[in-house]
């Protein structure tokens, strides 16, 4: 009895030595430590880049609409006679290779004085398929007149691997909106 007593506890001895030595060896900890850090890391990789893009399609999207309303302020859309679909694509130009054209949303209205001027995010409605079915004005103005020029585009963003994401829609997307209030220059017809 005594000698399987002993033998149990040389055997006990032998296993705490190994685990002993096991905790002590430093050859993986390189592995460890990055397994512990990588997913984090790639995380934050991951939300820098998809702000940096959503910033970047908002920055697009000014200049368009820069560009567009100067169109509009100095007369050119309306002596041109240019529908609402023919501005539409106008501006779909300016901003296609990032953008796509069915997803533009352009509101075009007249106010009466500049503190009137509505330039708030509209409360976006959606259909049974879930597409936006608000009704957007289109009235470049004449000569004098106080122009808003509003664009909007839902841009995709997927919710990260910490569950952050840049969505402020319901659906999950973000809606990037570029506003431009101008007065409309003394220009003359055609």
């Amino acid at each position: 009895m005594l000698q399987a007593l002993k033998s149990k506890l040389i055997s006990a001895r032998r296993r705490l030595a190994v685990a002993t030595g096991f905790a002590r060896r430093e050859e993986g900890a390189a592995a460890l430590e990055f397994a512990i850090i990588a997913a984090p890391f790639l995380a934050l990789i991951l939300a820098s880049m998809q702000t940096a893009l959503a910033f970047f399609a908002g920055q697009v999207l000014e200049s368009a609409v820069a560009d567009s309303s100067r169109e509009i302020l100095t007369g050119q859309v309306q002596n041109a006679g240019m529908t609402q679909s023919q501005f539409a694509s106008a501006v779909c130009a300016k901003v296609q290779a990032l953008f796509s054209c069915g997803g533009l949303m352009i509101d075009v209205q007249t106010a009466a004085s500049f503190s009137a001027a509505n330039t708030s995010m509209p409360t976006l409605t959606f259909n049974a398929n879930g597409q936006v079915n608000n009704n957007w004005s289109y009235n470049p103005g004449n000569p004098g007149d106080i122009v808003v020029m509003r664009v909007m585009y839902q841009w995709p963003v997927f919710t990260g691997p910490l569950g952050l994401g840049l969505a402020n829609e319901a659906n999950g997307k973000l809606l990037l909106m570029a506003t431009s209030v101008f007065k409309n220059e003394p220009y003359t017809g055609p």
